[in-house]
Parts: C-alpha cells; sequence; structure tokens
C-alpha cells in the first residue's frame, strides 16, 4: 500500500512539473540556509565541550573595576600560589600564557603568533588529544615542545618526522619535539600552534611580581567541591598577597570563577586573546533561519493550495471511485513529505559544495560530524515539520472537496482561500523587508564608521610591532635611521596604536581625593606628530625641556574635563600613575579626543606619558613612494633583527581587523536576505501564474473591448502588490525597533534615517514587481482568439 502512494505522490508531482519545481526549489534554498546556520549555532554552543573534565574546569577572572566586566589576565604566582592554599578544592592548576615567538631550525625560521607556554598539566587537563607523545609526560622536561599537526607538517613534512627534532625558540631556547597535537578544533576557545614549558620563563624578570598581569589560570575543582564556597574565601586569598598592592594602587582587585563552557561567551573578549563569541549574534542567526524556513512553509502551503481547484476534478473522481477522506489525507501529505525529502536531500549536497566558501566567510572552519546524530536529528524534523505541518493544511483542505461540486469544476476557493493567501504572502514580505532593512542598516552603519573621523591621521602610516629581543634592543637605532631617510616623515615608539590594547592604570591627581582611572598611553616625544593628533592646550613634548622624560604628561580632553578642568585649566597641574612614576608628572598639554578606541566603546580617558614601554612602531610616510620607502623600512628592519621575518600593516587596515566579525555579519545577513527574498518571489511567482491562469477568459474579453496591454498589466498586478505593501507598513516598525537595538552596541552610530527603510520598500516593490511582471506581461500579449478558443 505504501508502494502505491509513493508511487501516486510521484506521478502527482511530475504531472505538476512547474509547482512541483517550485515547491523543492523554495525549499533547498530554505533548508540549505537553515543547515548552514544550524551548523554554525551547533558549532558555537558546544565550544569546549570536547573536554572530557569541562564540568569541573573553571578559569580565573580578575577584577579590577566594578563599572568594567573582569578580565582574564593574572600574573605568573597566581597558580601555584591557589593550588597551594586550595588543596582540598583545587585539583590542578595550569597557567596559558599567549606568546608569540621566533622559531628556527637548521635555516628557516617562523615568527610564530598562536605559541602557548603553559603548566606541564596542560594535556592532562585539557583533552586536546596527541596523535604522537604521551599527554602525561609530553611537557615535563622543560627542554620539551609540543607542535600541532599542521606545524609540524610545515617544519618536518611529516608527524613522524617531527618526533625527537630539535627547534630553536628565540634563538636561544633549544626543545625537543616530545609530542604531535591534533589541530585544535574550531569549537575551542584556546587555538595553538605550539606548546612549551612555562617553566622556561619562570625566572624572567617580572615574572612572579604579582601586579604584572600576562597569563590565564584554568583550575580543576575536586568533584565535591563548591565554586561558590571557593570564592567566598578569594578576599582573604587577596588580601593575604595584593594587600600592599592594592593599598598603593588605591584599588580593589577579586577573583572569581567562570566555568569553561561559558568562557567561549565571556564578555571580556577586548582584554583577551582567545577565541570569543556573541550570544546575540547567535540568536541573531537563529531567528533568521526560524525566518526563512517559515518563509518556505509558507511558500509551500501557498502553492499547494492554489493548486487545489486544479486538482479538485482528481479529487472528485477519486472520492466517486471510493477513495475515503483519510486516503486522500495520506496521499497529499505524502506528496508533501516526498517533496521535503527531495529538497533535503538536495540541500545537502550545495551545502557540501558551499562549504569552502562558507568556512571562509565564518573565519574558521567548520566540521560537518556525519557520524554524529544532531544532523540527521535536525533534517529528520525539517521534514517532519515541512511534510506534515506545511503539508497538512493543503491535503485536509483538498481532501474536504465536495465531489459532485468538483466534477462540475464549480469549485471555487472562496474569499476565506483567499484571505489565507494574501495573509501569508503579507507574512512573507514582511519577514523579508525586515531582512532587507537589517542588511541597510548595517551597511550603513559600517560605511559611517569607516568614513568617520577618528580624530587621528591613518593615512600612510605603518605599523610594525616590537615583538622580538631584537628589534626591541635595536629600537632607537631603527628609528633613527628611518627618521633620518628622505622616505619617512616621523617615526613613534609606543606602547600601543589606535584600535589597539590600551590598558587602564591608576593615577593619584592633584586636586583629587579619589583614585583616577584612565587609559595610559606610553610615547616618545613623536607621538602626537606621528598620528597627526590636535593640541588645544599647553605644548607637545619636546626635547627642548630636559625633564619632559621624566616629569612631563599630556592628557587628552576627557582625561581633563573627569579631573574637573578644562584643557587650559588642567595645565601645570600634576598626576602621578601610581604603578609606574616614583613622582608626580605635570600636564604640559592636552589633546583633542581621538578614538583611540573601537567606535563600540564610548571616549575615554588618556594619560600619554614619555615612559618606558614600546610595544609598536608607527612610521608615517612621505607621499609619492610608498612601494620604495615600504622596500628601505624592510632593510633597515634587517638589520635589527635580522633573523625575524618583516611583518608590518598599515593602520588604516585597522578597521577591518576591530569590526572583523561585524563584517562578516553584514555579509552573511545580506546573503540570507537576498536567499528570503528570493524564495518569497517563487511563491509570489507561483501566485501570479495561478491568477493568470484562472483570469484568461476575462483578460481575452478585456482585449477585446479595447483594454490595453498597459492596463491588463496594471491589472493583473495590482492586486498582487496590495499585500506586499500591507507587509511594508507592518515590517517598518518592527524593523526600526530591531535594528536601534543592534545600534546600541556602538557608542557612535548612524541615525535611522527616513530613507532606510523607503529604499527597503522601493526595492521589494521592484523585486515584487519584476517577480509578477513574468506571468502578467506574458498573458496581456496572449492573443484574445486563442484566450476565448480554449475557454
Amino acid at each position: 500500500m505504501l508502494k502505491n502512494y509513493i508511487k501516486i505522490a510521484w506521478r502527482n508531482l511530475y504531472k505538476n512539473k512547474v509547482f512541483s519545481l517550485i515547491h523543492v526549489l523554495g525549499l533547498t534554498m530554505g533548508i540549505t540556509v537553515c543547515l548552514m546556520i544550524f551548523l554554525y549555532i551547533a558549532n558555537e554552543f558546544s565550544v569546549d565541550s570536547f573536554h572530557k573534565q569541562e564540568k569541573n574546569i573553571y578559569r580565573v577572572m580578575r577584577g579590577y573595576d566594578i563599572a568594567k566586566p573582569r578580565v582574564p589576565y593574572l600574573s605568573g604566582p597566581y597558580g601555584p600560589a591557589l593550588l597551594n592554599d586550595y588543596p582540598q578544592d583545587i585539583k590542578m592548576a595550569v597557567r596559558v600564557r599567549p606568546q608569540n615567538n621566533l622559531v628556527s631550525f637548521g635555516e628557516k625560521a617562523f615568527n610564530e603568533q598562536k605559541v602557548y607556554a603553559t603548566d606541564a598539566g596542560f594535556f592532562k587537563l585539557f583533552s586536546f588529544p596527541l596523535l604522537k607523545g604521551d599527554p602525561a609526560t609530553a611537557l615535563e622536561n622543560p627542554n620539551s615542545v609540543v607542535l600541532n599537526e599542521t606545524t609540524a607538517k610545515k617544519y618536518f613534512g611529516s608527524i613522524e618526522s617531527a618526533m625527537g627534532k630539535v627547534i630553536r625558540v628565540d634563538k636561544a631556547l633549544q626543545l625537543k619535539v616530545t609530542g604531535i597535537a591534533k589541530d585544535a578544533p574550531s569549537n575551542s576557545h584556546l587555538d595553538f600552534d605550539i606548546v612549551l614549558p612555562i617553566a622556561n620563563y619562570v625566572k624572567d624578570d617580572g615574572f612572579n611580581t604579582w601586579i604584572n598581569n600576562g597569563l590565564f589560570v584554568y583550575i580543576l575543582l575536586n568533584p565535591n567541591s563548591s565554586k561558590t564556597a571557593l570564592e567566598s574565601r578569594f578576599p582573604q586569598f587577596m588580601d593575604k598577597y595584593m594587600g600592599k598592592d592594592m593599598q598603593r594602587f588605591g584599588s580593589k582587585f577579586d577573583l572569581k570563577l567562570t566555568s569553561l563552557k561559558d568562557v567561549y561567551f565571556e564578555p571580556t573578549s577586548a582584554f583577551d586573546s582567545v577565541k570569543h563569541g556573541d550570544k546575540t549574534v547567535v540568536f541573531i542567526f537563529i531567528s533568521i533561519a526560524v525566518l526563512i524556513m517559515l518563509i518556505a512553509c509558507i511558500n509551500f502551503m501557498n502553492l499547494a493550495t492554489i493548486r487545489a481547484v486544479e486538482r479538485s476534478k482528481e479529487v472528485g473522481m477519486r472520492k466517486v471511485m471510493g477513495a475515503l477522506r483519510n486516503h486522500l489525507i495520506i496521499q497529499f501529505i505524502g506528496e508533501s513529505f516526498l517533496l521535503a525529502i527531495i529538497s533535503c536531500a538536495f540541500s545537502v549536497c550545495i551545502l557540501l559544495m558551499l562549504m569552502p566558501w562558507y568556512n571562509q566567510l565564518l573565519g574558521y572552519k567548520l566540521s560537518i560530524a556525519w557520524n554524529e546524530s544532531p544532523i540527521y536529528l535536525f533534517l529528520i524534523g525539517v521534514i517532519l515539520v515541512v511534510g506534515f505541518l506545511a503539508g497538512s493544511y493543503p491535503a485536509f483542505f483538498l481532501s474536504a472537496f465536495s465531489p459532485i461540486q468538483a466534477l462540475k469544476g464549480k469549485l471555487k476557493l472562496g474569499k476565506g482561500g483567499t484571505m489565507l493567501r494574501q495573509s501569508l504572502v503579507v507574512l512573507q514580505f514582511s519577514i523579508s523587508v525586515l531582512l532587507i532593512i537589517g542588511t541597510i542598516v548595517i551597511m550603513n552603519q559600517m560605511r559611517y564608521i569607516k568614513s568617520k573621523s577618528l580624530g587621528y591621521d591613518k593615512e600612510q602610516t605603518v605599523i610594525v610591532n616590537i615583538d622580538n629581543g631584537d628589534i626591541y634592543q635595536h629600537r632607537r637605532q631603527f628609528k633613527d635611521e628611518l627618521q633620518n631617510s628622505g622616505l619617512v616623515a616621523s617615526v613613534s615608539l609606543m606602547s600601543g596604536q589606535p584600535g589597539g590594547f590600551f590598558d587602564t592604570h591608576t593615577f593619584t591627581a592633584e586636586g583629587q581625593h579619589d583614585v583616577f582611572r584612565s587609559r595610559t598611553e606610553f610615547a616618545d616625544f613623536e607621538y602626537v606628530k606621528t598620528l597627526g593628533l590636535k593640541i588645544i592646550a599647553g605644548r607637545d613634548f619636546s626635547a627642548q625641556f630636559a625633564t619632559d622624560t621624566t616629569n612631563a604628561v599630556l592628557l587628552n580632553r576627557t582625561a581633563a574635563k573627569e579631573l574637573g578642568y578644562t584643557p587650559q585649566q588642567a595645565l601645570g597641574k600634576w598626576i602621578k600613575n601610581n604603578g609606574r612614576d616614583d613622582k608626580p608628572r605635570t600636564i604640559v598639554g592636552v589633546v583633542e579626543d581621538f578614538n583611540f578606541l573601537s567606535l563600540k566603546e564610548n571616549m575615554d580617558a588618556l594619560v600619554i606619558s614619555p615612559s618606558e614601554d614600546r610595544r609598536v612602531v608607527a612610521i608615517k610616510l612621505k607621499p609619492g613612494n610608498i612601494p620604495g620607502a615600504l622596500a628601505f623600512i624592510k632593510e633597515t628592519y634587517a638589520k635589527a633583527a635580522p633573523v625575524y621575518p618583516f611583518e608590518y600593516k598599515f593602520l588604516d587596515q585597522q578597521f577591518n581587523t576591530t569590526y572583523r566579525n561585524d563584517i562578516r555579519q553584514q555579509t552573511m545577513l545580506s546573503i540570507f536576505s537576498g536567499l528570503a527574498i528570493f524564495i518569497a518571489c517563487l511563491g509570489l511567482f507561483g501566485l501570479a501564474s495561478f491568477t493568470a491562469a484562472k483570469r484568461t477568459k476575462e483578460i481575452g474579453v478585456r482585449k477585446v473591448l479595447g483594454s490595453s496591454v498597459t492596463n491588463i498589466l496594471l491589472l493583473l498586478s495590482k492586486d498582487m502588490l496590495k499585500p506586499v505593501l500591507l507587509a511594508t507598513i507592518i515590517a517598518m516598525p518592527i524593523g526600526y525597533y530591531c535594528m536601534n537595538k543592534w545600534l546600541q552596541n556602538f557608542a557612535y552610530r548612524t541615525t535611522l534615517h527616513w530613507w532606510i527603510f523607503g529604499l527597503a520598500a522601493i526595492l521589494t516593490f521592484l523585486i515584487a514587481l519584476f517577480t509578477i511582471s513574468f506571468k502578467s506581461l506574458k498573458a496581456a500579449l496572449t492573443n484574445p482568439v486563442k484566450s476565448l478558443r480554449s475557454e
């Protein structure tokens, strides 16, 4: 019996090839988008779930300001101290210090950016599998190193030949390869190429200083230990080890624990070098998947319903021949299931073809786990939803036809059917208009940010990181040689470039009872000149004043304001960095505010000091010979750091780095919006085909009576465009509300101009009109004699 139902369903689908094709195409597009979003969401919510001890692993977070989120950076002594003071609660403590190093062997050298210096228990705490070596002992010897699979192949051709080889780190540290780790999966917040023992750095200057923060601490709690109870004892821990420092800096530091499964979605990515996600973005894409699937299901119901009249005689004949209603329902739902299965099969094929592009769009590689159940459960769920829910209304509607009325050909869908179809079209296009509005707003915001004056000159400025010992030791010679060339306008050594990282320090300031917290920049005398900042009060640092190096400081306008001064009033006042300076510095100048942070953050106070802390070289090039200038910089760098590869970027490229995720979201939303419109238009095309076919005789009569092609085209189009107009009216306030909420993520944002909604409406109307015109124009151009004869 099932075989007969399948045969009948297949024959009916083949008989109505055009409608079946529209059905399958719309469903395939909808399922493909949902499948892509499903894989993305599954990857996001499964981050770090592969670690066997996930439930008991926590990352230690440090609080330093109640108004700001906690940060994960701690200093070297924290891990051993926590393990020593709480042995009954903490089973293991592992420090992880992200760093970059020069790795060399033979004549080859690589500047590796993803190096972790960790405690020996790293591979015992985390479940990163080793393809070669023993996780328990791979890092026990300080002279050992573990490479990931990709790095091992890059260095030595294969993982087998890599084992036992010796590499040199930063020209001094010789390490033997004792393990090969499988590449960290995309659903890991930790991502490394090389792991080496942190024991090699514990004797470095500042490593064991409690106030110097630069690494993460992960702890493994004993099964019976309570996170809350342990956190309640942390204040005593901080008083014991950090009491004097807290008193000295006038700050109150605290510790909290974040479970491993929550690290990925921590709101601290600005302070964190590990991979982070955004739950808001995840929920946005879940909503998009639901909306697009809804559009596809609406198409299905609409197209199946409008075919009801065409199939009414078939239903009537089968009823006369003895078919029961439940048999008809099973047949029609069976057709829906068959279409859904075909669409799912096509979707999987399309997805496999699109995966390389999709991975590139996401910025990381998604792994499709075909051997796991979630993806199959998702596909089965889609088939059930589409096959039963979307197919049930047409099935019950068709099976309820009166056989007498059906065989006489007098069956009509009635006002209820028309109202339902139009309501579904309204819902479809409301979703489409909403997505178009979202796309336009995001594109407009990104364009606004990119074109906004940031208060500094970012053009023709090259950034070179001071990320190795050689360039650090020869930084002044490097700067002087560039400065003396005719290709470079100015050079500045600084602690952070605009758009980069700026630490927060505490200050004691003249006339202030409370501790003053401000972002800090440690830069040389050419900082203002190189970035093109504007002095609004006082003067810049100057070599003419011998005491500027130790006694002078600059503020931005916001820092002066937060201290309670106008720019002019701030001059001559003193301010002392509690962690850096032995004595106060005099404010000699105030610069106009410039956006040294992301535009998602409000303008913050900034103190610019000539104290030593050089991490970046900013090189302002003279116009006219950029390639020649870059070649000269490379040559000069090779003299200062001959073994290290020369790496640089332009300051104006920082936009793409800072807003990488926002740009990806914009691209993905644009693509998904386009697909949503396409699916909605497929349904509109089907409705237009149905309308034109049913009004063939009317069109013929009107043409005989003198109606023009234009009049007939307007006649057929206006009824189809009414629900589109209503959809636009409904979607606009919803779009305004949603995008206004999204824009709250940016401290500097564009306004929701009226033209955005006007453009969305015009685009929707043009697309809908273009879709309808195919069938309407064909019907209007048909010879009326042929139309009337066929009737």
